[in-house]
This record gives C-alpha cells, sequence and structure tokens, in this order.
C-alpha cells in the first residue's frame, strides 16, 4: 500500500473542498473513499457529479441501487467499498440475508434482486459485452432498456471509488468498521 492523504474538508485542495462538504452532508462523516478521491479533484467532483445523477435522476430504488454498488464492489474485490455499501444497504433497507448473500459472492433469493446484481457483474466481469441472454434475464425481471444504461452509470462509479480504494485501502470509518470485508468471504474462496 502507498501511503496516500485522506483529505477532510479542511484539508482538502480548494477544488475538492465543496465536494467533501456535500458528502459530509449526506452521511454525517466524510467516507474515506471521498477522502482518498479529493487527492484527485478531478476525479472527485467527476463521481460527485455522476452519483448526483445516478441518485438523483435515476430509477433505482435506494434498495436497488445499493444491490448494484455493493455487487459492484464485490466484484471489484474492493474491501472499503464492501464494507461501506453492506452499511449504506442496510439502512436503504436491503433485507440482510440479501446483503450477506451478496458479501459472499452469491444471488439473492429474489428474482428481481438477483437479476439486478447478476448483470452489474457480468457486466464488470465481461467488460461490457454482455450477451442477449443476460439483457433479456435483466429484462424478464421487469428492469427497463433505460435502467440497463442505468447499470452502466453505476458501473462508472463504482470504478472510480473501488480502484481508488484499491490503489490505497484507506482504513474503514468507525460507522463500517462493523461491516469489515475480506476476499475471504467469498463462497468461492
Amino acid at each position: 500500500m502507498t501511503d496516500f492523504q485522506i483529505h477532510t474538508v479542511h484539508s482538502a485542495p480548494q477544488e475538492a473542498q465543496q465536494a467533501l462538504a456535500v458528502l459530509n452532508d449526506a452521511f454525517g462523516f466524510v467516507p474515506n473513499g471521498a477522502g482518498l478521491m479529493a487527492n484527485s479533484p478531478t476525479l472527485l467532483n467527476t463521481f460527485l457529479s455522476a452519483f448526483g445523477h445516478f441518485r438523483g435522476n435515476g430509477t433505482f430504488s435506494p434498495a436497488e441501487r445499493q444491490v448494484l454498488l455493493l455487487s459492484n464492489a464485490v466484484a471489484n474485490t474492493c474491501a472499503w467499498a464492501v464494507a461501506f455499501h453492506s452499511l449504506e444497504a442496510l439502512a436503504d433497507g436491503v433485507d440482510p440475508d440479501t446483503v450477506q448473500a451478496l458479501r459472499r459472492g452469491d444471488l439473492p433469493a429474489d428474482p428481481r434482486t438477483a437479476a439486478l446484481s447478476s448483470l452489474t457483474r457480468a457486466l464488470i466481469a465481461s467488460r461490457g459485452h454482455l450477451h442477449h441472454t443476460q439483457v433479456a434475464a435483466f429484462l424478464a425481471a421487469g428492469f427497463t432498456q433505460s435502467q440497463l444504461f442505468e447499470v452502466v452509470t453505476g458501473a462508472a462509479i463504482s470504478t472510480m471509488t473501488n480502484y481508488a480504494a484499491n490503489l490505497a485501502q484507506p482504513p474503514l470509518e468507525g460507522p463500517v468498521q462493523a461491516h469489515a470485508w475480506t476476499r475471504a468471504h467469498l463462497s468461492d474462496v
């Protein structure tokens, strides 16, 4: 691990301070992944803009968004993001059994939730080269073509945070520590 500064609102470069303030207001703390990304105001501000559109204008419910983001974090084996999105998923009403299944790399029991998790994981694994049967299964679960492209947005957001956190391995924040995760949690390890 390389030693990267995890910024606060006050220590961040001026161009990143407003973004960190927004995140601090939203979560009650600056997530370490965001404090890390503040080393590049371009990265942090791009992330915040994309996430704002994904959250504010997207059609996934809060629970579906967290299923998607947690599935992505596991697919990218990002320990910080898995822990963070486990906390957020539970706060947004995702069933604890579903959270545990996703953390193991398994599909949830609910068919619609499983279709969302399966598609986003396949999108990451195939670098966007989905088979038509994967798209058909997603649509058959009640999702729309527009939501297929929202999954791309979620994967892009996850790539920014997951790759930055994989690069620097930030510590878990106090509220996130109870959800610590490693690759050893995966059922196929």
